[in-house]
């Protein structure tokens, strides 16, 4: 007897009791995730997607009857939340070895294996069958499946064609630090948005560095952005930053200067540094006046405190919140009105300045981000073209800025060419210690 048919005679012999129904429950549970921990590892993907089929769409599909729903035994007397985690933990278990193990084909076949789900719309006389129809049909339409869907192919799924796929990596993020998520998703959703960072990362450098070469017109790289060939003026634009009066460099100096300060006296100095540098008089008027607002009354009851590691992470993680998503899920007010003006490059140097300070604040400045795509995703592309604008530029300066990757600006003309020029000017990177 297979360990699948086991599960669904042990889940039809479980006893009604509150306390010795959950217990049989959860000791069900363990032997559902071992079972498939155990076939994902030797069993052929295709015989592991066969025996989900069997565990969780045909008791619902093939039969129409309350006496024969298998694995669904073990849900009667449970809420519908509880089926939803088992399923999807169920569900990340299998994605998260078939990620690792370059299984893309399967990950799609899973995803696909519900769309092609089609419920019986007529209630039938089995109450116990209607209800579990009615919870699998919600997981369907649910946020839940909608993040299986992230780890489809970008020419596969929910978000086929659509301008959101080329910001999943955000969205990755959101899932990975939700406390309420099963390991086996944190753990395949970090791991895809890190190798989907480093996509971008490395096609960007290589794209700008053939680019700009001799046979620029035969290069093989694509670019990665789709700002097309102004992300070249763009790149100049921030890496003529770097140096001695670079964001890095400020940002050091500043920490060095605000280290023996107190909470009160950091707050006003993390508002100048945030300013500092802006060109336009009325956009630094603007952005101190609210940041100054903003930041004026809140934890006083620290303001005396020699400032700490803590206290600049939950200042860093407030002004995120307050330049991008204030509420949990609406844009904020002067994320609304920078992007209105026509400041979109000006608000990711002061995210980037944000993080340059604080580098423990970068998880929940994506998360951020993803809260921000989350919004304006039921819009259509034309409407969102400032906001995928604001999200271009973000990734191209992170990308900039990245650990591992050195971006420099090198005249080619004369020594005497003016660095207001860019023209003259090339772009060199160098990767893991490639140069580029």
């Amino acid at each position: 007897m297979s360990e699948s048919r086991l599960l669904r005679i042990q889940g039809r012999h479980l006893i009604s009791t509150s306390e010795q129904l959950t217990l049989n429950i959860q000791t069900l549970q363990d032997k559902l995730y071992c079972f498939l921990l155990e076939i994902v590892k030797v069993s052929h993907p295709k015989d592991v997607l066969n025996e989900f089929k069997y565990l969780f769409i045909e008791p619902l599909e093939i039969y129409e009857t309350d006496a024969y729903l298998g694995i669904y035994e073990i849900f009667v007397g449970c809420d519908e939340i509880e089926f939803r985690n088992t399923l999807k933990r169920c569900c990340y278990i299998l994605i998260n070895n078939w990620e690792s193990r370059r299984n893309h084909k399967y990950i799609q076949d899973l995803v696909h294996l519900f769309a092609e789900y089609k419920p019986q719309e007529q209630i039938t006389r089995f109450p116990k069958l209607n209800i579990f129809r009615s919870w699998l049909k919600n997981f369907i339409n649910s946020d839940d499946y909608k993040g299986l869907n992230l780890f489809v192919s970008k020419h596969e799924g929910q978000f086929q064609n659509h301008w959101v796929n080329r910001y999943r990596s955000y969205l990755l993020v959101n899932q990975y630090l939700n406390k309420d998520n099963p390991i086996e998703q944190k753990e395949a959703a970090k791991k895809l948005s890190k190798k989907l960072k480093d996509k971008y990362k490395f096609e960007l450098a290589m794209y700008i560095a053939h680019s700009q070469s001799n046979y620029s017109h035969v290069n093989k790289y694509q670019n990665p952005s789709i700002l097309g060939e102004k992300v070249l003026c763009l790149i100049k634009s921030i890496v003529i930053k770097k140096g001695i009066f670079s964001h890095a460099n400020i940002a050091n100096i500043f920490l060095k200067q605000t280290q023996s300060q107190n909470f009160q006296e950091f707050k006003v100095s993390f508002e100048k540094y945030l300013i500092f540098s802006l060109k336009k008089e009325t956009e630094i008027e603007y952005i101190r006046e609210q940041l100054s607002n903003k930041l004026f009354n809140w934890k006083q009851k620290y303001h005396d405190y020699q400032v700490s590691q803590g206290l600049i992470l939950r200042t860093c993680t407030k002004v995120i919140d307050f330049l991008t998503v204030e509420n949990g899920s609406k844009p904020s007010p002067i994320f609304i009105s920078l992007l209105e003006e026509g400041h979109p490059l000006t608000l990711v140097v002061i995210l980037l300045k944000i993080i340059l300070v604080c580098k423990n604040a970068r998880n929940h400045l994506e998360m951020r981000i993803g809260n921000l795509i989350c919004y304006y995703e039921s819009y259509p592309e034309q409407e969102c073209q400032k906001i995928i604008n604001f999200l271009e530029i973000f990734n191209i300066t992170f990308a900039i800025y990245a650990d591992d990757v050195e971006y420099n600006l090198i005249n080619m003309e004369t020594k005497s060419n003016s660095k207001a020029d860019l023209e003259g000017y090339h772009v060199f990177s160098l990767i893991k210690g490639h140069s580029k």
